[in-house]
């Protein structure tokens, strides 16, 4: 593997330092350092971050692989800035053995745009009544430590206890989907003014805060992890403050787009914005962005849910939820938080890679750019400015509700332990 100098670079936003790639290790941080046999990036004026970590990816495969593969996620994650991605576990068939998961790591691991690190169905088939193999699971090759049915939430509260109960033994945690089922029967998007104006089914903030509020407790009472999936309203912001303040050990995810988008946007029919969570409004937004600015949220995370055209290109009502992220979400959470003020970059790394990693148990990632440390690398170009155009993601899917939209900044490199996965912001 060759030399690498990054000559120039802001790390983590601070002033032009160079940093000297060797053998997939930082070999050096400083000023002034000589390239030798190195090839050299000059990246002046760049911001470089530690490699992005994702809670949150749907990779598809097995079983959707229309939608997306293992291969077209992680070149996705990859343009993205990610070096290591987590895989729901919502597959056909579902994540819930140990031969499901192992399959999909071994799938990252030979692809090699990204580190794959699959999430465990907390239940059999997702179906919320018997446990999943939680313990082969976290002993498999791909030694998972989140377990999820996203896509559904676990809403039976014995088995949620259960979960807590069994994941605390070798520190794992579960990741909740908050979604009281039968508040939400036939939901189309958030329940509120847009709702009623346009005579769709109502999604109210309730049905999230209201499994939120119960499983900080559940978790409390066990002494276990709990981590809340794609945190959507300014009330369940409150409860997770609360919990924290207990000193409690509760987690919680935003989208990229939550923090950007709000229901407002229903008014066109367009599914390109059904989502579950929904979009809320203007106050939830406003109250998501100063709980990730402030910490009571921990981490963005994209909830990349890929669709093919035929599952999104239909009435309203037909269409599938979801959106795809990975590409887009650097530059949603420059444009919300950094552009405004909220954080700098050296935050940005702490809510897109230190804490997910931390929160994941992920070894390697969200590292700090120093001596010694793994070469997992994002250099930024967050002068640019440019509008989206799906028709060149790599993604697999096309879904995206940026289409047209100007956003800031630009992945120049990602470096995967030192080995360039993105170079001037192509694929290698």
């Amino acid at each position: 593997m060759s030399k690498i100098l990054i000559r120039g670079a802001r790390v983590l936003g601070g002033d032009p330092q160079d940093v000297l790639i060797d053998g997939g290790t930082i070999a050096a941080v400083g000023t002034g350092l000589t390239a030798g046999d190195a090839t050299v990036v000059e990246a002046a004026g760049q911001v470089l971050l530690p490699g992005l970590v994702d809670l949150h990816t749907h990779l598809r495969e097995p079983g959707r692989e229309d939608s997306e593969t293992v291969l077209t996620g992680t070149r996705a994650a990859a343009v993205g800035g990610f070096t290591a991605v987590h895989a729901m576990a919502n597959t056909f068939p579902v994540a819930d053995t140990a031969g499901v998961v192992e399959q999909v790591w071994r799938l990252g691991r030979e692809h090699g745009y990204c580190d794959v690190q699959p999430v465990g169905a907390v239940t059999v088939g997702l179906e919320g009544k018997q446990l999943a193999e939680l313990g082969a699971m976290h002993d498999s090759a791909a030694g998972v430590m989140v377990f999820s049915d996203d896509g559904k939430c676990v809403d039976d509260a014995v088995i949620m206890r259960r979960a807590l109960e069994y994941v605390k033994a070798f520190g794992g945690v579960v990741a909740q989907h908050a979604q009281e089922p039968r508040l939400t029967e036939g939901a189309q998007m958030n329940e509120g003014v847009v709702s009623a104006e346009l005579g769709l089914g109502g999604w109210p903030a309730v049905a999230e805060e209201s499994i939120i509020a119960r499983d900080v407790l559940l978790a409390a009472h066990v002494g276990s992890r709990i981590h809340i999936c794609h945190l959507s309203t300014a009330g369940s912001v409150e409860i997770v403050r609360w919990a924290k303040s207990k000193g409690w050990d509760v987690t919680a995810e935003v989208t990229p787009h939550h923090l950007l988008l709000t229901d407002e946007l229903v008014r066109s029919y367009d599914p390109v914005y059904k989502v579950n969570p929904p979009l809320r409004t203007e106050a939830d937004v406003l109250a998501l962005r100063e709980a990730l600015a402030d910490g009571t949220i921990d981490c963005v995370a994209t909830d990349h849910a890929p669709h093919p055209h035929e599952d999104k290109d239909c009435e309203w009502a037909a269409a599938a939820m979801g959106m795809v992220g990975l590409e887009t979400a650097l530059s949603v959470v420059q444009h919300t938080m950094v552009d405004s003020g909220l954080l700098d970059w050296a935050q940005v790394a702490d809510r897109m890679s230190f804490r997910p990693a931390r929160i994941g148990r992920l070894a390697g990632h969200g590292r700090p750019v120093s001596e010694g440390e793994p070469a997992n690398l994002t250099l930024v170009d967050a002068a640019y400015r440019g509008e989206v155009d799906p028709a060149g993601f790599a993604s697999r899917s096309r879904n995206t509700p940026y289409r047209g939209r100007e956003l800031p900044g630009r992945v120049t490199h990602t470096w995967l332990r030192g080995r360039a996965t993105v170079v001037d912001g192509k694929l290698v």
